[in-house]
């Protein structure tokens, strides 16, 4: 008789992770995908839109979202995070970590925990931009989908509101953290990125009211964003008609981060389109170094050109300062006329780049912490852990790696 075989652990929830579950798991092999967030998705789920078709991030993850529940084979755990890996090919030990759920699986999200909450917490799907309960649901594509308690911000016992308001005996405010012990196959690291921290970038004035970075921008941006159906600026609620998009904000900079991120150029002109097609005569400036898109992506670029609404300034933006009034001014150079040029807009946009999330194990990594294909054997980096991608490629690369974790015994 063949050994019994070891599931794959795969380790992150966004769509490169959720992608190579569910192309093992439907081969026959099992799978355990772990996210440290309550919610499945990871930073695509929070997006307006992505390219190259303009789709919504309920395009792809909902069509996945159904292959896992329909699947078997994959196990999943949210909030939960690797706190160790040891062994070998087809045979690694690795221990999890999940913190609390204090609102157990039979949850049915009718959502009268959050109507008896008595506190508020920022909202994270929305960058903190605007408020949640404590008891709160995450999204309305959660997946799973149930209410969440912020164990941060909740008052447990003390308040008790949601205990007594919830008809399912769904809520556990003494539940502990728990840990798991594992035997796997092999390791998938699926971690994805995070965004430059703006911050350290000082003269691009990150702290000004209506300055924002690029992935801020989506969840401003979208329908189901910060202001639904239009485009608020942070400081007055206003809608502004003149908006200015740096690019490499951070990026190929000796000073914060050496590479280019290679989706910044398209996110970009993605944004401008989508800002022309709310308000078709809005004023947008965007202001590069080289405006690298390729493929498909072209078709973004040749649209902006096309419209009379949109500049493209070839000049790096070296300094945003801030009016009486709430408005930007942007110094730049325009390279191709030789001149400095100030430009006032209502809203800024900094394209800040990719930088990887990262995990709290020993794995190999180059220069800039991505982690390198040089690995344990039965240890398989993929998409934005091992380099800048965007959606459809790390969806590509998602599907490479699952061919090669299902080799492993």
């Amino acid at each position: 008789m063949d050994k019994i075989q070891k599931p794959v652990l795969i380790i992150g929830g966004g769509m490169s992770g959720v992608t190579t579950a569910v192309e093992i798991a439907e081969v026959g092999k099992e799978v355990i995908l772990i996210e440290k967030i309550p919610y499945l998705g990871g930073n695509v789920i929070k997006f307006n839109n992505y390219f190259p078709k303009l789709c919504p991030p309920t395009c792809g993850l909902e069509i996945n979202f159904k292959r896992i529940k329909q699947n078997s084979r994959i196990k999943y755990y949210t909030s939960t995070e690797v706190i160790e890996v040891s062994g070998e090919k087809g045979d690694f030990k690795v221990k999890l970590k999940t913190t609390p759920q204090f609102i157990k699986n039979n949850c049915t999200a009718c959502g009268k925990c959050a109507e008896v909450c008595p506190v508020e917490r920022p909202n994270d799907f929305n960058y903190g931009f605007t408020k949640t309960k404590a008891a709160y649901l995450p999204h309305e594509m959660a997946f799973p989908y149930k209410f969440f308690i912020d164990d941060e911000f909740c008052k447990k016992e003390s308040c008790n509101k949601c205990v007594e308001a919830c008809e399912y005996n769904a809520i556990d405010l003494s539940a502990k953290e728990e840990i798991t012990e594992l035997e796997v196959s092999s390791v998938v690291v699926a971690t994805g990125w995070k965004n430059y921290d703006a911050s350290k970038i000082d003269n691009l004035n990150y702290a000004a009211n209506n300055v924002i970075t690029n992935v801020e921008f989506e969840r401003y941006i979208a329908s189901n964003g910060v202001g639904g159906d239009k485009l608020l600026r942070p400081s007055d609620n206003t809608e502004p008609k003149k908006i200015a998009f740096v690019q490499c904000a951070g990026s190929r900079d000796e000073n914060h981060l050496p590479y280019c991120s290679a989706v910044c150029c398209t996110a970009s002109l993605k944004h401008a389109i989508n800002i022309q097609e709310l308000y078709p005569k809005a004023e947008i400036k965007i202001f590069y170094i080289d405006m690298r898109v390729a493929g498909r992506n072209e078709d973004f670029l040749n649209k902006a050109k096309a419209n009379k609404n949109i500049e493209l300034v070839k000049g790096k933006v070296g300094k945003i300062t801030e009016t009486e009034n709430n408005n930007l001014i942007l110094e730049a150079e325009d390279i191709l006329s030789g001149k400095k040029i100030k430009y006032e807009a209502e809203m800024a946009v900094l394209a800040t780049g990719i930088v990887p999330s990262g995990l709290n194990i020993n794995l190999n990594t180059d220069k800039d912490h991505f982690f390198t294909d040089l690995q344990p054997e039965g240890i398989i980096p993929v998409a934005c852990s091992r380099k800048p991608m965007d959606v459809s490629t790390s969806v590509k690369d998602a599907t490479a790696a699952a061919l090669k974790a299902i080799q492993i015994n």
